[in-house]
């Protein structure tokens, strides 16, 4: 009885050493995210399909950000044809290409952009990495880690589409923003990619952020337009953040290879963007208390791809 009893407290001394390890580390953790270093804010900005300007988006969405006292990354997931870096005419020497592959860390290919955000460019041409394997995003997730704490805020400028890479890293953000146009196909397309995140993948919360729209009023047709036929068929929730105007600056800003809002800053386009970080600034959704880039990605993103890959 003497020894059954000693067996007893032993079990009962490791089990109360383990949960207070469990707790140690959620300790440590929650102070990790609400103390100094408050966790870093993980967007996706995705779209349906190509050609809706998201990732002319991204690039002044980060400026804006960084002007306002940001430290932005953005990450240029679109493995296949990523051209953030020309949009900005930057001309990387590495890629993500090269991290994949084991030949660079994440840390020494970043390069630094206008306003001083950076800038993870993707490579361009590769067809090997249009479609990550678990072991792929796994190396991310690790070289992510260790710059959670030099960042604000990251962006994850994703491929057009419904591909297995765009719900990767869709579902690995803590938000998740929308880029529309007023183009009918546009609209489907987006609508398709929702319903797929939503049935899929359980997300229940989307940003929408209209683009390229001659006025606000254009851009809250495009947004009922898709409100009402998503209220009818998914059980999510649309918040609308606002609208990008057309404008003719914004063409001229891309053939020099400048950000409109670095390069013409008082064009409508410029003050759009600066409009939408202002806004992003200041309503931060529920998700982004889920934690840390560790925290978040491991749990989402590296579950979410094993179970693909096991199904």
């Amino acid at each position: 009885m003497n020894m059954m009893s000693g067996h007893q407290d032993q079990a009962d001394s490791l089990r109360q050493l383990v949960r207070s390890m469990d707790n140690t580390k959620r300790v440590q953790h929650q102070a990790k995210v609400d103390g100094a270093g408050r966790g870093v804010r993980v967007i996706s900005v995705t779209s349906g399909k190509g050609g809706v300007g998201k990732s002319n988006v991204v690039a002044n969405l980060a400026i804006a950000l960084s002007q306002q006292g940001k430290r932005v990354l953005i990450i240029d997931a679109d493995l296949g044809v990523g051209n953030i870096d020309v949009l900005l005419g930057l001309s990387p020497h590495f890629t993500l290409n090269h991290v994949l592959s084991g030949e660079k860390r994440l840390k020494e290919i970043i390069m630094t952009g206008p306003a001083g955000i950076k800038l993870v460019p993707a490579g361009s041409g590769v067809q090997e990495y249009t479609s990550l394997g678990y072991c792929e995003r796994m190396r991310i997730l690790e070289e992510l880690d260790e710059l959670e704490e030099e960042f604000d805020v990251v962006i994850i400028d994703t491929e057009a589409g419904i591909s297995e890479n765009v719900t990767y890293f869709n579902t690995a953000a803590q938000e998740i923003v929308v880029v529309v146009s007023p183009e009918p196909t546009s609209i489907t397309d987006v609508y398709a990619l929702i319903k797929l995140l939503a049935t899929r993948y359980d997300e229940r919360r989307f940003k929408v952020l209209v683009n390229m729209v001659r006025d606000t009023r254009d851009a809250l047709l495009v947004f009922s337009r898709l409100s009402h036929v998503t209220s009818r068929f998914l059980d999510i929730s649309l918040d609308y953040i606002g609208c990008i105007l057309w404008d003719d600056k914004l063409v001229d800003s891309v053939r020099s290879q400048k950000a409109v809002i670095d390069l013409f800053p008082e064009s409508k386009s410029a003050r759009c963007f600066s409009k939408l970080a202002k806004h992003m600034s200041e309503h931060v959704t529920a998700a982004r208390m889920k934690g840390n880039i560790q925290f978040l990605f491991r749990r989402n993103f590296a579950q979410k791809s094993y179970n693909m890959d096991t199904v």
